[in-house]
């Protein structure tokens, strides 16, 4: 099945349509009889004045999710052979994109994180054009403006203003009418949030908005037997494209070597920034999606050994559809 994806052939496109609905299928089949979908944070209700949460089916969430993933997987797809990330185009990060946010349960209905991943990869985007850019100061101010509008929907997402700034110190000389732009960005959204609070006569409440990211990180995380299963192949295949990457570090271009010091700074940030949330949710870490199916492409694109590769792909594929149906 590996194969198939290596190659940049416009046909593979449907294998990914297929695969996205069958790494999903025991969902579709055992969908919960309830979901809830917040699409804002609570402090940018004012924003939405509807009442949303409940206003899909459960089997339409799933299913506007999956086609959500796939639409995503695309873009990715994109952006990485845009800037030839792997060396070669071919259409793996997509594969990896739709199998990684299939690993969880969580992950395949509607959220915010799942919402937020858009803005991920346009974030990245902006990021990795960093580096060629002459000027930059309105990549800059627009990187601000994509982080604040994420907090909006997702308040973990402004710990990600940490990567724009490690994005310019790995990408750029010290300019600080750059760093000034990213700031004015994010500044700019809040602003008009803001007035909005104002005209609600709610502005006393405002500075309330970044309490939580100030708050004690978790001492322990509940997390399911399932889970750990599941994260056993995919520390193995992370060990393995770190092995694969440091193999070829040092002969792959000054880009593509400081765009994987960003992705690792991406994953390690948006990963702690789960703590953010007063109650730990595991779809949290479809933020961390983009860097891992990077890496992931990475491995399986350069691994020469078939038969070990389609095996351990095999059984991360299976774990996913196994406990789909067993978890419930």
């Amino acid at each position: 099945m590996i194969n198939i994806f290596r190659s940049y052939n416009p046909i593979v496109i449907a294998w990914l349509a297929v695969l996205v609905f069958v790494l999903r299928i025991g969902y579709l089949i055992n969908t919960p009889d309830k979901l809830e979908f917040i699409f804002v944070e609570s402090f940018s209700r004012l924003l939405v004045p509807v009442s949303y949460e409940y206003a899909l089916s459960p089997f339409f969430n799933v299913l506007l999710a999956t086609l959500l993933v796939f639409i995503q997987a695309l873009l990715l797809n994109t952006m990485v052979n845009y800037f030839n990330l792997l060396n070669k185009p071919s259409y793996m990060p997509a594969l990896m994109y739709i199998t990684v946010s299939a690993l969880f349960t969580p992950f395949l209905r509607l959220s915010a994180p799942l919402i937020c991943n858009f803005l991920v990869i346009w974030l990245m985007y902006k990021l990795f054009s960093l580096y060629k850019g002459s000027e930059v100061k309105s990549t800059c101010y627009d990187l601000g403006l994509i982080v604040a509008l994420g907090s909006l929907i997702y308040l973990p997402f402004s710990w990600l203003f940490l990567v724009v700034f490690i994005a310019l110190i790995i990408f750029r000389p010290f300019n600080w009418r750059e760093w000034a732009a990213v700031i004015i960005g994010y500044v700019t959204v809040f602003f008009f949030l803001a007035v909005v609070y104002f005209y609600n006569d709610r502005l006393s409440r405002f500075s309330s908005i970044w309490l939580p990211l100030g708050g004690k990180f978790p001492t322990s995380i509940s997390i399911t037997n399932y889970t750990y299963v599941l994260l056993v192949p995919v520390a193995v295949i992370l060990v393995l494209s770190a092995y694969k990457l440091q193999q070829g570090f040092f002969k792959s271009y000054v880009h593509i070597r400081k765009s994987f010091q960003l992705l690792v700074a991406f994953f390690l940030v948006a990963g702690l920034a789960f703590y953010v949330k007063t109650e730990f949710q595991l779809n949290h870490f479809l933020l961390c999606v983009v860097p891992v199916a990077i890496t992931f492409a990475y491995y399986f694109l350069h691994a020469t050994s078939r038969w070990f590769y389609e095996t351990l792909y095999f059984l991360l594929v299976a774990g996913i559809i196994y406990f789909q149906f067993n978890t419930f």
